[in-house]
Parts: structure tokens; sequence; C-alpha cells
């Protein structure tokens, strides 16, 4: 699915979602954001919601929750909550900088099997040899030609 569709879809969910949220909170949001979600928002989008149900029991598309996760913290959060989900963003930005560490470990990407050498230096013998026999060959046949 394009970006832009997929934008379009999150941003008619959001403001679905938005109309049963308390007043109070709605007029929170600064006018440009709700303008910027009503131009580019996809008319033709069937999303309902359901007071019901939570956000994870319907259908409600990874990029609209995050747009709800933002309009929380920027908007809605108290002080206690902001700094409660700054310290889970960095506590996930270590996680997944401690999983790069260990997928990408210079030390075990370069680190090869002994086998794995020993064959490796079989072949660069025998490629020189392969060299340094056409290199004589072209050398007997330029002595030649004087």
């Amino acid at each position: 699915m394009e970006k832009n569709i997929e934008y379009a879809n999150a941003y008619s969910e959001v403001l679905e979602i938005l109309k049963y949220i308390p007043k109070e909170d709605y007029n929170k949001i600064p006018k440009e954001k709700i303008k910027l979600f009503e131009t580019n928002s996809n008319k033709n989008n069937q999303f309902k919601y359901n007071q019901l149900l939570t956000l994870e029991e319907q259908n409600v598309s990874k990029r609209a929750r995050a747009i709800i996760a933002i309009l929380f913290k920027n908007y809605w959060a108290t002080e206690k909550q902001k700094q409660i989900i700054q310290q889970k963003a960095k506590q996930d930005i270590m996680q997944l900088e401690k999983e790069k560490q260990e997928k990408y470990n210079a030390q075990e990407l370069f680190k090869t099997k002994p086998m794995q050498q020993q064959e490796i230096k079989q072949d660069i013998v025998e490629y020189k040899e392969n060299i340094l026999k056409r290199f004589i060959r072209k050398i007997k046949i330029f002595l030649k030609m004087k």
C-alpha cells in the first residue's frame, strides 16, 4: 500500500476516533493539526469506531495508533505520564541498540572457522601460482619476439 494512502486512511481513522473524546481534550489539539487531518484524510474510508471496544480490539491501523499516541503525549498527558512515556522510549531505543550490537557484532561477523581460513589460504596460493605461470609465459613469448 502506498504511504500516502496509508496516511490518508490513518487520518480518517483518527478523525473518527476524535469524535468520541471529551470536548475539552479535543480543543487541546491545535486547529492546524485537525485541519491537516481533514485535508489529507481518505473521505472514502469506512472506518467506524466502537466505544465499547479498545483500540487493540478494533481494526485501527498502526499509523492511526501512532498518531493517537503522539496526540496523547503532546496534548493530553500529565507531566508524570510524559516522563513515563519518555523513559519507555529510552528503554526501547536502548533495547534496539543492544539487539543491533548483538546481531552485528564486528568480532562475530569477521570471525571465521579454522577450516574456512585454510580454504581461503589455499585458494590464494593457487591463484598466485596461476598468475605467476601466466606472467612467465608472457615473458617467454615477449623474449621470443625479439
